[in-house]
């Protein structure tokens, strides 16, 4: 199964660049969407993501993760590679 890793994310913002270097340090595919002046992207994001309107928000196969401090939460844990399900 291929695993599907979305993240939202705003130029300005260095927790989604950590989270995206983080991803790629772990050599994980992942479609980015820029929200950056986008109300109608932001609503449609948080609605995703269980109401949270902040940056970055992450999703592994449609199941929202939360953002930057919960996917560094995950890989600290050394759950990360398991809840991506891929080979590391």
């Amino acid at each position: 199964m291929t695993t599907k890793v979305e993240i939202y994310t705003s130029k300005s913002c260095s927790y989604c660049r950590q989270a995206k270097a983080l991803l790629k340090e772990k050599g994980v595919e992942f479609i980015e969407y820029s929200i950056d002046g986008d109300k109608i992207a932001r609503s449609a994001m948080a609605e995703r993501a269980n109401g949270r309107y902040s940056v970055p928000q992450i999703f592994v196969n449609d199941r929202p993760i939360g953002g930057c401090d919960d996917l560094y939460e995950l890989d600290d844990l050394g759950r990360l590679e398991q809840f991506l399900q891929v080979d590391l």
